[in-house]
């Protein structure tokens, strides 16, 4: 994956009223997840922006809430293309990935984002790109290639997830399909069901016809 540079800002003021005059600025709030798993109660210091999250059999879960310019992520979220962010929060550098994204269901403007704390010691699951290449054999007796996922979940350490699953469909014939099943990916687990269709070669009407009247000229 890429890396995208990203300055945040440690956010305490919270709630509705406090989140709509940040986006009245032109910033948005984000909550970085993933954080230190803590035993509750916890005796230890906390940073400017961080806060517990109770996660059950006295345990919680250290968050962090920030906000950034709408300007500093266009390029990360108008874009096909997936990203390891190096977060740089006063001078300090945090690793993560996109987790979520909230959007103003009419005006279409980002509302909240959601990131995910990454290293390079523990998996996560992510979305990644599909890319078909080569000439399957089906359109080449006058299919169709279709795309069902464009994107596939992924779970590996961040620094070894592609920009994208690169998949040859060269030998696919007319009317079958590829499944998750049937792909691999060295040092990828492929998070979707395993009967999931990918791709496949659709028959057209042309590709039908011509097999009728090949059938019939026998």
């Amino acid at each position: 994956m890429k890396t995208f540079q990203l300055t945040a800002e440690p956010r305490t003021d919270l709630g509705k009223k406090a989140a709509k005059q940040l986006r009245a600025e032109g910033k948005i709030p984000v909550v970085l997840n993933g954080g230190e798993i803590i035993e509750l109660p916890y005796s230890g210091n906390l940073r400017e922006g961080e806060k517990i999250v109770e996660i059950g059999n006295g345990k919680g879960l250290i968050t962090t809430d920030l906000t950034v310019t709408n300007d500093s992520v266009r390029n990360l979220v108008y874009t096909p293309d997936i990203f390891a962010i190096e977060l740089d929060v006063h001078g300090e550098k945090r690793m993560a990935v996109l987790k979520d994204i909230q959007f103003h269901p009419v005006k279409d403007n980002i509302l909240h984002i959601d990131l995910l704390e990454v290293s390079d010691k523990k998996p996560v699951a992510i979305e990644v790109p599909v890319k078909l290449e080569g000439h399957a054999e089906g359109v080449k007796a006058g299919g169709k290639l279709t795309l069902s996922m464009k994107k596939l979940r992924v779970k590996a350490l961040y620094t070894e997830i592609p920009e994208r699953l690169v998949i040859n469909v060269d030998s696919l014939g007319l009317g079958k399909s590829l499944q998750v099943g049937e792909l691999h990916f060295e040092g990828l687990e492929l998070m979707n069901a395993k009967n999931a269709v990918v791709c496949a070669v659709q028959l057209t009407r042309a590709a039908r016809g011509a097999a009728a009247a090949a059938a019939a000229g026998k």
